[in-house]
């Protein structure tokens, strides 16, 4: 999911993503991690919180892309010839 890639990008942070959903931080980094595996419901919640919607925090990358780890932007990958 890209729950962290939209938290940057809206200046939240994950602990304010869990106090608006009313859980633990843990639980929220549980739900969102790969092994995750979070109810339509809660699903729903997270987006309409971070105001996208619920395929927008599944959505992929572009092509040639990849997702820098510590800010979550988007970097474009282009091949040097």
């Amino acid at each position: 999911m890209r729950v962290k890639e939209l938290l940057k990008k809206k200046g939240m942070t994950a602990k304010e993503l869990a106090g608006i959903l009313g859980m633990t931080e843990t639980g929220l980094s549980i739900a969102i991690s790969d092994k995750g595996n979070p109810p339509l419901k809660r699903l729903e919640e997270i987006a309409a919180a971070l105001g996208v919607t619920v395929p927008e925090l599944f959505a992929p990358q572009p092509t040639n892309t990849i997702t820098c780890p510590h800010c979550g932007k988007p970097i474009k990958i282009e091949k040097g010839e």
